[in-house]
């Protein structure tokens, strides 16, 4: 692996048209290693002279963000330098000149700023539903299994597994145990095939490291934030979300909130970090183990705008589908509002459409200009108003506005955003049907009333 990488950076300096295995834009551990080894298969496999080249879709000083993929790349002793990064390749300019064929690795839709390049994507490859509004028209092969690195282990078994060389082998292995929660039966993203390449691979290279080892090593590599800038820190799990011109961030942040807000130079670090990246306001939800090791989850909500913070601290507060159970704790600047979060089992996954429709609701009736601060005319009387009326608009569904479509989810685990494979059945519980029945209940009792008067 490690040699046909340098072959790869080598021929980056010669004008011939160029074959590019693109990972997605979370740049994951599944998303960086089935571009690596389905390149390097390709390469093993072709009998033309063609190039295959493979490129992680980040900038290079992005990968500090990805803890796990750091530590495996030391851990199977592939340098980084070898490494081609989005930054240090212009696939725009390639495609103009007729040099460029795509193929996408664990993503099949590319965003706006690269739709251009569509008709460049010769082959998807993918363990996602398909997005038929945006797949691009080529031979698109999808299977939702836990890791598309399963996906890239069966082509290369079942196309020449002679190629398949142990560096290579352990990249693949120790990507689907740790996208399949170590085949855990109890978190169910390990599929059969999974299950089944896994051993496949254990079969040919017994030296491989124990499942459990090379799990607990990569989990503890992906959450360790040490070293890390706040900014760093903020932008490793981000999510962002728009209404009617207003952007707010949603960061996961794995340490304990009161040692964030520790941290030297914060509040200023917060401000330059809204201000350079356009964001009306700032949510984080951390994230650690107690002494007990039971998890934590802790809220803070940095925004400068007045009502605005206001809404999304009303909005959070009186949520109770999910029900947060904020508990407010010391705030260092007025800026900023904290809480303990009691119920650890709302993840951001269920914050996010709660922030979007209140957002929406919001700004709908308010009709706050863009980028403007809030008003002195609006009360918090006003804004716990618009937060009741917001938190009633989930009822009816969600809304999705983005131009783009979302970007793929960086797998965690289920501590931080669910499982973001579980495409079966709702999950029915008795708590959730009861939930479910007092909504409508409500609904019902909404709509008769004014007939009732």
């Amino acid at each position: 692996m490690e040699a046909f990488l340098q072959g790869c950076r080598a021929a980056l300096q010669e004008s011939r048209p160029l074959h590019v295995v693109l990972g997605n834009e979370a740049c994951d551990l599944d998303s960086m290693v089935s571009a690596l080894a389905l390149a390097f298969y390709m390469t093993k496999t072709t009998e033309a002279e063609e190039i295959f080249i493979p490129v992680l879709n980040i900038k290079r000083s992005e990968l500090p963000l990805r803890g796990d993929n750091i530590f495996f790349l030391q851990k199977v002793h592939i340098p980084e330098t070898v490494l081609i990064f989005r930054d240090e390749i212009d696939l725009h300019a390639l495609h103009q000149a007729g040099q460029l064929t795509l193929i996408l690795v664990d993503h099949h839709v590319l965003p706006k700023s690269d739709r251009a390049l569509e008709e460049a994507v010769a082959e998807v490859l993918d363990h996602r539903p398909i997005d038929q509004k945006h797949c691009p028209p080529c031979h698109v092969s999808v299977e939702l299994v836990g890791s598309c690195a399963t996906l890239v282990t069966e082509r290369i078994l079942q196309g020449a597994p002679e190629v398949l060389d142990r560096q290579t082998a352990a990249l693949l292995h120790g990507t689907i145990i740790l996208d399949c929660v170590n085949m855990d039966p109890k978190i169910g993203k390990a599929t059969l095939k999974d299950k089944k390449y896994v051993e496949k691979l254990e079969a040919l290279f017994p030296d491989l490291p124990k499942r459990e080892d090379i799990f607990e090593s990569l989990q503890k590599a992906k959450f360790d934030v040490t070293g890390l800038t706040t900014e760093q820190m903020l932008r490793k799990d981000q999510k962002t979300i728009y209404r009617q011109g207003t952007k707010v961030a949603i960061s996961a942040v794995y340490m304990d909130l009161e040692a964030f807000l520790q941290r030297s130079n914060l509040l200023p670090e917060l401000s330059a970090f809204c201000q350079a990246h356009s964001y009306d306001a700032l949510v984080a939800m951390t994230i650690f183990f107690n002494a007990h090791n039971e998890p934590v989850r802790q809220l803070a909500i940095f925004c400068p705008h007045m009502a605005l913070r206001m809404l999304i601290c009303g909005v959070l507060e009186r949520s109770h589908s999910p029900a947060l159970k904020l508990t407010s704790m010391p705030s260092i600047h007025p800026d900023l509002q904290a809480y303990l979060q009691g119920n650890t089992q709302v993840s951001r996954k269920k914050l996010l459409p709660l922030l979007q429709e209140a957002l929406s609701a919001y700004f709908d009736s308010m009709k706050i200009p863009s980028g403007q601060p809030e008003t002195a005319h609006v009360s918090r009387e006003q804004v716990d108003k618009e937060s009741d009326r917001a938190t009633s608009t989930l009822i009816s569904g969600l809304s999705q506005d983005e131009d783009d479509p979302p970007l793929p989810p960086t797998p965690m685990n289920s501590l931080v955003d669910e499982c973001p494979l579980d495409q079966g059945l709702p999950k029915l519980s008795a708590e959730a049907v009861f939930e479910k029945c007092s909504q409508i209940s409500l609904s019902q009792s909404a709509n008769a009333s004014p007939s009732n008067k």
